[in-house]
């Protein structure tokens, strides 16, 4: 098949081409697709709902919303040659010199995505933060390669570029501008786990695993099949000479370290973070590993790799709360300094970055309660750590929604030892009361919605309280999306500010 010898791996001729679904992806795929027509591609079709009754397709384009167990996804495979996903086809279309950082955990991936963008953009690369962030990465690889397409690009401007990491950060980061660095443009990419399981040959220069713990067990069916489609991320590192980042605090992905470590034939390198015993270890003492990440006795952040020790910032620097986000900016500094950006430069950018909206987002002070929005907070993990992040002080904390099914034990042993209290509403309502009824060491309380539950929480607060809403479930009770969630929080506080008349 002859290839494309400017992009990473695209066929001259893509044939007949299926899409599969019409949501922010298979609208994007469309978007590139369409002016091929006649060119690259010799027919194009696209399925909403069921697959084609009939037919036979050189490639299918299945978007992330449809679960590879779904029927329409294995009768679309069994008509397709091949069948990848959006974030595979991106890649494969894009430049061959491009440089990919890939992230992918259970919780944390949007923050070190923002956050290692907004690095890399200080540093003086030319960024795209896609993926599971915001845009389409076919939409940034279309408007990259438009010019060489003959097309018009697919979109107005490039969705990051400047602009994505500082518009989740709210700083715009000081592009230290090197000639050298300007070689490449470099997508950086979340990842989730239903993107990822319709990878094929995906090779990413970076790859970075924070954590991997019980979530969308509906979508995958098991945590086997979820915990898989997340580790694709790795399987053709060799491919690209690539750099694996793995978190070696959290117990599944420090597992994947041990064999990474013991594998001679893995074929690239790996940056361990923290050991067993927490992000303050170095896994050159622990184990003899060659490169670490980890955060010193004095508080510093420091990334050790390819011979060279770098002390980068004080994690009492960093603009985030709570330990998870000093794993998560280091995971982002060490993805940066394996993708090659000055140490310094990455130093420097790591203290600008200010927190993400509706993730331990500070949201105002109302006679003296402090409250932070955390509606991203779909699951117990980061529902746990959000509440240990203030420690000591004990939040109140607003659980609810759409409940996922988890097993609910770290999350009541975690508000004993961490809440100050809780408040539970929303369709998750019977099953959290049911797991918080044996506890007598806590305040636990109850409402229907969300702010029924905000004024609960408002009633017992008192001047020097935190009111954390950090849901540990899905929104689509009472809201579309998460985001939906946090600004109706957003603007109950504005609301009760303005009746304080502050």
């Amino acid at each position: 098949m002859e290839m494309l010898p400017d992009r990473k791996m695209a066929p001259a001729q893509l044939g007949d081409v299926l899409v599969l679904g019409r949501g922010v992806s298979g609208q994007a795929v469309l978007d590139y697709l369409e002016p091929l027509v006649g060119t690259r591609v010799h027919t194009l079709t696209c399925a909403e709902g069921d697959a084609p009754g009939e037919g036979h397709f050189d490639l299918c384009i299945a978007s992330p919303g449809i679960s590879q167990f779904s029927d329409i996804y294995q009768t679309a495979a069994r008509m397709s040659d091949e069948l990848i996903g959006e974030v595979e086809f991106a890649w494969r279309e894009s430049a061959a010199d491009s440089l990919w950082i890939a992230i992918t955990g259970t919780n944390g991936k949007t923050t070190t995505t923002a956050l290692c963008a907004h690095v890399m953009e200080a540093c003086g690369y030319e960024v795209r933060c896609v993926g599971n962030i915001g845009d389409a990465a076919i939409t940034a690889v279309g408007h990259d390669t438009a010019g060489e397409r003959g097309v018009a690009p697919c979109c107005a401007e490039s969705p990051s570029s400047h602009e994505m990491a500082s518009k989740h950060s709210g700083v715009r980061a000081a592009r230290c501008v090197d000639a050298a660095s300007q070689v490449r443009t470099v997508y950086v990419v979340e990842c989730s786990s239903y993107q990822l399981a319709s990878t094929v040959a995906f090779a990413p220069n970076v790859a970075v695993v924070l954590n991997i713990t019980p979530d969308h067990l509906a979508w995958h069916r098991t945590h086997r099949n979820y915990a898989e489609a997340k580790w694709n991320i790795m399987r053709h590192l060799a491919a690209s000479d690539g750099v694996a980042v793995l978190n070696a605090t959290d117990d599944e992905v420090r597992a994947r370290v041990r064999a990474v470590k013991d594998d001679p034939d893995r074929g690239f390198d790996y940056i361990p973070l923290g050991t067993a015993e927490g992000i303050a270890g170095d896994m050159r003492a622990r184990c003899g590993a060659r490169h670490a990440a980890f955060c010193d006795a004095s508080g510093m952040l420091r990334v050790a790799f390819a011979g060279e020790d770098a002390a980068l910032c004080a994690a009492t620097d960093l603009q985030l709360e709570g330990s998870h986000n000093i794993e998560n900016a280091l995971a982002a500094a060490a993805a940066a300094v394996a993708a090659g950006a000055d140490r310094a430069q990455v130093a420097q950018a790591l203290t600008s970055f200010a927190p993400l909206p509706h993730r331990i987002e500070p949201v105002g002070t109302v006679a003296g309660v402090r409250f932070y929005n955390d509606s991203k907070a779909t699951n117990t993990d980061a529902t746990c750590k959000a509440i240990c992040a203030f420690a000591p002080d004990k939040p109140i904390v607003l659980l609810g929604g759409r409940d996922k099914g988890t097993d609910l034990e770290p999350l009541v042993t975690t508000c004993r030892a961490n809440a100050r209290g809780v408040v539970l509403y929303g369709e998750s309502l019977p099953r959290f009361a049911e797991a918080f009824a044996a506890v007598e060491d806590i305040r636990v309380q109850q409402a229907a919605t969300l702010a029924e539950a905000f004024e609960v929480a408002c009633a017992g607060a008192q001047p020097g309280d935190i009111v954390l809403l950090s849901p540990a479930c899905a929104s689509f009770d009472e809201f579309s999306c998460f985001e939906e969630r946090g600004d109706r929080f957003k603007q109950l506080v504005a609301d009760a500010r303005a009746r304080q008349g502050e």
